[in-house]
């Protein structure tokens, strides 16, 4: 029976479950299982990373494009998959490397539905027929099978093979619940097939023949070239595959990894966070989908949960609220006010139980804690309580003590402190959009007072930075890059915030030719090399970049934007590996075993990058720069629509929604972009020498008023449109042009 018909049609067809091989048309739950035999090893693979070798490819987010190669026993298969339309999808495959004879190495084709529909397979058409409810779903291959046999389970075709081998032919079906499609690598080294959805038979079968036809290769357009080449290519590869489907709550998401073996789900509250983010570079529904995963996460007490697994559920801890910032950053990005309406409520009760359960003296600053609820392992421990920074091993929290009476370690924890801090001020902007004001002065004053106390309370004078420190006493010792947090919550003085630029280049501590590790380098932690004890980790990287930014550490920030972006492809150009974490000397990420190849967050690496040239934060809003140097990148979500930019001979020219509606050749940072119906306006950097902006497609009876900094200044029709030009200038610009007519422009997609 049809299950899960509200996935967004063009994602219907995708690779969804934990085997990335395998393609699964959701709304009717068909699957198509690529399983290997070798007779050299009597094994069977169906492709799983936590079992065999893998490597994931490139991946559309809407699954149009999917590609991986696996190995098996010294055999390597390269499989690809494309779409026609949302109801058709075509599969190819080919073998590269053998190590044995081809004639005894299996590639079969497993067609199957979750409700157990039965399969039919008509040799004289080869095709195979599924019907489900009223629906019709037809698979074909490029050429006949060897031969097809019948089974009730997908386990139950390896068993075949691994007891029977590739002679045995007693399992020969034409109608069952799994239908093996059964080739081999020395006759059909190369091979295809196509599956379509219909509402008869002839017309699946038609639509899937017709699909195999389309011979033409897969395409996708490279989504980064040039400047930090291949860095947004790689962000939406990890966030695609990393998307799958949880059964147990009948919901997409994006996972930490689909490698991971924590049960049938598994949420982190701040990685659901970053997958959402990532996600909505692309997608909005992904985001909001992923958006209401961490939500569900909320409790009755008020807190988002740390993290909930089929297995366990840590509902006595949180993580670090992130939510508003993440939320925030959304909405600024597709402009969808829904983006925050639908997450305020549980934001908003997560940050005032903070401030009631982790401020056991009532100072006005927050220590971690477990509270008493739930059943989760480590609730009640020490290490229990440091889940909720999420840095569970570092170094930081040696010298924390729990307290069972309060619940809660011994020190005032900065990162905490300070996301706390920028979670209410973001909630302040949320609640000032949905005309919450009472509560958005609430959340601002919550945001000033917490500001005030990180920066009288926790910064450690004679070291020059911030530091944890005990409720009752002095500093603690060892170090984290959150030590640069208070520049992300703006807490930071002016003075705080130079001399904490020393750090940065300070090799005994922060600096070094990879960064930033999460101990400082003089610190005995750092040898350890053992997950926050030493290694470098993307999300810190993120939080530090933002917060440079924040403070117009603009060279600062692209400096760290450029050496994760290094740290993250060496691995990934190399290995396709995506690395949870990294070793802060060698830059390798699988030197040790406390860590994942495939995970989400490591895209926060290439996000900088992609950051550096199109962004949007709450500070700066949407910003674009041109360096002068030749790049392309897009397709990625804007507030007016889909965005392409693109920089040739020091030419900047942005497109939204294929049409080109600016360029110019000034070389500066253009913040605060609003492109609206009648308008358009941007801040425009300081800039070294004059140059021009054109805005395409219109002429000069379009416009009524260009004012820059206020003072109407004169514009010129040429070929382009309307160009405007900009004088040299060492104090930023606000250009504002207004339009009597919008023929020619993009109209925004804000609701």
């Amino acid at each position: 029976m049809p299950k899960h018909s509200t996935i967004p049609l063009m994602r219907a067809w995708n690779s969804w479950s934990d085997r990335p091989a395998e393609m699964v048309f959701l709304p009717l739950g068909v699957r198509i299982t690529p399983v290997l035999y070798s007779t050299r090893s009597k094994t069977t693979s169906a492709i799983e990373p936590r079992r065999n070798p893998v490597r994931l490819g490139r991946h559309a987010i809407d699954g149009s494009l999917i590609e991986l190669e696996t190995d098996h026993t010294g055999t390597t298969v390269a499989f690809s998959t494309t779409k026609t339309d949302p109801f058709a999808v075509r599969g190819n495959w080919e073998g590269t490397v053998s190590a044995e004879w081809g004639l005894r190495f299996w590639l079969t084709l497993a067609v199957s539905s979750d409700g157990g529909e039965i399969g039919v397979y008509d040799s004289g058409r080869n095709t195979t027929l599924l019907k489900i409810g009223t629906r019709f779903v037809a698979v074909v291959t490029a050429e006949a099978p060897v031969h097809v046999t019948g089974h009730d389970t997908i386990e139950a075709l390896r068993a075949d093979f691994e007891e029977n081998g590739y002679f045995y032919t007693a399992t020969r079906s034409n109608e069952a619940p799994v239908i093996a499609l059964r080739f081999n690598l020395e006759m059909m080294r190369k091979g295809a097939y196509a599956a379509a959805v219909a509402d008869s038979a002839e017309l699946a079968i038609a639509k899937a023949r017709a699909c195999l036809a389309e011979s033409a290769p897969a395409q996708i357009l490279d989504g980064q070239t040039g400047l930090f080449d291949g860095a947004l290519d790689a962000v939406r590869d990890v966030v695609a595959w990393n998307t799958i489907w949880d059964d147990t709550n009948a919901r997409p998401y994006t996972a930490v990894t689909r490698i991971w073996n924590l049960g049938k789900f598994a949420v982190w509250y701040n990685d659901q966070l970053f997958a959402a983010l990532l996600a909505g570079v692309f997608d909005a529904d992904l985001a909001r989908e992923n958006m209401a995963t961490a939500m569900a996460s909320a409790t009755p007490q008020g807190n988002i949960a740390c993290i909930v697994t089929s297995n366990d559920a840590w509902v006595d801890r949180s993580q670090h609220p992130n939510g508003a910032l993440v939320a925030w950053q959304l909405y600024q990005r597709t402009g969808e006010r829904s983006m925050l309406a639908a997450n305020y409520d549980a934001l908003a009760r997560n940050q005032r139980w903070w401030w009631e359960n982790r401020d056991p003296g009532a100072f006005g600053l927050l220590s971690c804690g477990t509270s008493d609820v739930g059943e989760g392992l480590y609730k009640g421990t020490a290490f229990g309580a440091r889940n909720e920074t999420g840095m569970d091993n570092s170094a930081t929290h040696d010298e924390a003590i729990y307290d069972p009476v309060t619940r809660t370690l011994s020190t005032f924890d900065l990162g905490l402190n300070c996301a706390a801090a920028l979670d209410a001020e973001m909630l302040a902007n949320m609640a000032t959009v949905l005309g919450k004001h009472a509560e958005a002065q609430s959340f601002a004053a919550i945001a000033d007072r917490c500001r005030t106390l990180i920066s009288e309370t926790l910064w450690d004078e004679s070291r020059g930075l911030f530091a944890n420190r005990q409720r009752n006493g002095g500093f603690v010792r060892s170090l984290s890059p959150t030590s640069f947090y208070p520049l992300l919550c703006g807490a930071a003085t002016s003075d705080q915030a130079a001399r904490l630029l020393e750090h940065l280049s300070d090799e005994t501590t922060f600096d070094g030719d990879f960064v930033l590790p999460n101990a400082t380098r003089n610190d005995p932690a750092f040898a350890e090399n053992v997950y926050w004890r030493g290694r470098i980790w993307p999300n810190v990287n993120y939080m530090v970049w933002l917060g440079l930014r924040r403070y117009g550490f603009m060279a600062e920030a692209s400096k760290l934007a450029s050496q994760s972006y290094d740290l993250f492809m060496t691995s990934w150009s190399r290995d396709r590996i995506a690395s949870e974490n990294y070793n802060a000397v060698t830059g390798e990420a699988m030197d040790q075993g406390d860590t994942d190849p495939f995970y989400i967050w490591a895209a926060l690496l290439p996000l900088m990058a992609t950051g550096e040239i199109v962004d949007f934060d709450p500070w700066s809003g949407w910003t674009v720069r041109n360096a002068g140097q030749d790049l392309s990148i897009g397709p990625m979500l804007s507030p007016a629509g889909t965005l392409h930019v693109s920089v040739k001979a020091a030419v900047l020219s942005m497109r939204i929604n294929d049409r080109t509606v600016l360029q110019t050749d000034l070389q500066a940072t253009f913040s605060q972009i609003d492109i609206d119906i009648g308008r358009f306006a941007c801040t425009i950097a300081p800039v070294a020498g004059g140059g021009f902006i054109d805005l395409s497609g219109m002429t000069a009876g379009n416009i009524t008023v260009a004012r820059l900094d206020g003072n109407d200044i004169p514009h010129h029709t040429n070929a382009q449109g309307i160009r405007v030009k900009i004088a040299e200038s060492a104090q930023k610009q606000r250009l504002e042009i207004y339009f009597s007519s919008l023929n020619a422009q993009v109209t925004p997609r804000k609701p």
